[in-house]
């Protein structure tokens, strides 16, 4: 008979154990993870000054945040692409470049939204 699983407030505070221990892991080991993370953190304060109001300040800023949940993703499959073998191999390859590519997709998405909010509002 298999042991159930967590649930309720119990499973909640399991995820977001593992959730900490992942950001922890992107901080220590990726470094377009903590480049990412500083252009946050120095970019927050100057959108909350630019900003005019709500919904400027979730653009400009989930922007931002967006950058960082892509590069966890694509240093989450890069992790697991290099878990598999060290060998070059074709889709092995295509997974990195389609994650790289996805982090590249959401700095410009970023730097659009600046753009749109900042210059031509």
């Amino acid at each position: 008979m298999t042991k159930p699983g967590k649930t309720g407030i119990s499973r909640i505070i399991a995820a977001a154990a593992y959730s900490w221990k992942g950001l922890c892991a992107a901080f220590k080991n990726e470094a377009a993870f903590r480049q990412e993370l500083l252009l946050l953190l120095i970019l927050t304060p100057v959108a909350l000054w630019l900003g005019d109001g709500g919904i400027e300040y979730a653009l400009l800023i989930g922007g931002l945040f967006l950058v960082l949940m892509v590069e966890l993703i694509n240093s989450a499959i890069e992790a697991v692409v290099d878990r598999i073998g060290s060998e070059q191999h074709e889709l092995s390859g295509r997974a990195k470049d389609i994650g790289s590519a996805a982090v590249f997709v959401a700095l410009v998405n970023a730097a659009l939204i600046w753009f749109f909010v900042l210059v031509l509002n």
